[in-house]
């Protein structure tokens, strides 16, 4: 059974968004941007919840074919389209784009997708992502940390009950300043 990975950018202070949902504090350039195609092009699924995979679904379904993309972010639209996606809501009625619609608990539904999917699986999104996490559903953690302190937001990490122990498992340095560190539960 492959793991479960919760990545995703964050600034320094430990936020995934601005407190309006904002996301333009994050540079994703073509060294980071490449790093993400690797990752996701190991997946075999993408975990999503509304918000996320609205997001995703509102440009890369068609950005290969913008002629303002670049090379790594054509390439990103490909494998981000083959990878099949789950997609936790309620109120939405369908999803396109190799993705399929799930509601229920979490756990019951990580379950069922594990037995489908042999391989690793990220779950995108902090409000989702949260839920596997004080769960303890979460096996590895992908920080994307931007040198930038946003003051208030949509936290990466949720509230817990008791600390979370991790080991540390890598990390990587952008020229941009940008570190990636991936750490996984003890």
């Amino acid at each position: 059974m492959g793991k479960l990975i919760y990545s995703l950018n964050v600034s320094l202070d430990g936020y995934a968004a601005t407190a309006d949902g904002g996301l333009e504090w994050a540079t994703v350039d073509e060294e980071i941007h490449g790093w993400f195609n690797d990752q996701t092009d190991a997946l075999d699924g993408s975990i999503y919840g509304r918000r996320m995979y609205e997001l995703m679904a509102g440009y890369w379904p068609t950005a290969e074919e913008d002629p303002a993309a670049t090379d790594v972010e054509r390439a990103f639209s490909r494998i981000w389209k083959a990878t099949p996606k789950i997609v936790f809501s309620t109120s939405l009625g369908r999803v396109e784009h190799n993705a399929r619609l799930v509601r229920g608990d979490v756990g019951t539904v990580l379950d069922q997708v594990r037995r489908e999917f042999d391989g690793d699986l990220d779950v995108g999104g902090p409000d989702l992502a949260g839920q596997f996490v004080r769960r303890d559903l979460v096996d590895e953690f992908r920080l994307v940390i931007h040198p930038v302190v946003l003051g208030a937001g949509l936290p990466f990490w949720p509230a817990l009950d008791a600390p979370l122990r991790l080991r540390h498992v890598e990390t990587r340095r952008f020229e941009s300043g940008v570190v990636a560190i991936t750490y996984a539960r003890t």
